[in-house]
């Protein structure tokens, strides 16, 4: 399973007009196209930054669409100026329960020859402290095997879930970077105001 994400720095005013474009033109657009599964967008309120990401059944079939995705009306939507797009392999997912209003986005960066390990050590050691957390509905991983980048993304049941075990998880996830030898570039607390991702389960 493959993803694509695009993120915006969007005009914060125009969130609203640019979550509505995304679930009724983008998403049903993308869904006709051969290989895609879905799609989510996240946002946050106050920077404006959004992140609009589509699945894929496997690399050909996300690359092949590369000409039929257009995201300038979206950029228009979000009185947005630029853009960056990035590709991932999604190689881990798993859901308790449909994911709720709150996500904790954590960029990493490993290096490629111990991305394998750090998956495993996901898996088996951080996942299960994640999912033991008040409110937790989902979690995901994407990585670029090629840079070592990654991000992951858990799912909340609200924004107010969220806060509540803020402090908790980002401390769960800067030990478990330490640990695996990973450099955390970033850390995000975001809305998913779209969430037709559609992956199966991977674990």
């Amino acid at each position: 399973m493959h993803a694509r994400s695009t993120t915006i720095k969007a005009d914060p005013d125009n969130l609203d007009a640019g979550i509505a474009f995304t679930r009724d033109e983008v998403m049903p657009a993308i869904h006709q196209i051969d290989g895609c599964i879905g799609l989510s967008m996240l946002t946050d309120r106050e920077s404006g930054r959004c992140i609009v990401t589509t699945s894929w059944a496997d690399a050909d079939a996300m690359r092949a669409a590369t000409e039929d995705v257009h995201p300038i009306r979206l950029m228009q939507a979000l009185g947005a100026q630029g853009l960056d797009i990035q590709e991932w392999e999604i190689a881990v997912l798993h859901r308790e329960r449909p994911a709720g209003d709150g996500a904790q986005v954590t960029w990493a960066r490993i290096a490629p020859n111990h991305l394998n390990e750090l998956l495993g050590a996901y898996r088996h050691n951080l996942m299960p402290r994640l999912q033991e957390l008040t409110g937790f509905d989902s979690l995901s991983m994407l990585v670029d095997r090629r840079t070592g980048r990654t991000v992951s993304v858990t799912a909340f049941e609200s924004r107010d879930a969220l806060a509540l075990v803020r402090k908790q998880a980002k401390h769960m996830r800067e030990q478990f970077a330490q640990a695996m030898g990973a450099r955390i570039t970033d850390i995000a607390e975001m809305d998913l105001a779209v969430a037709h991702l559609r992956v199966p389960e991977t674990v």
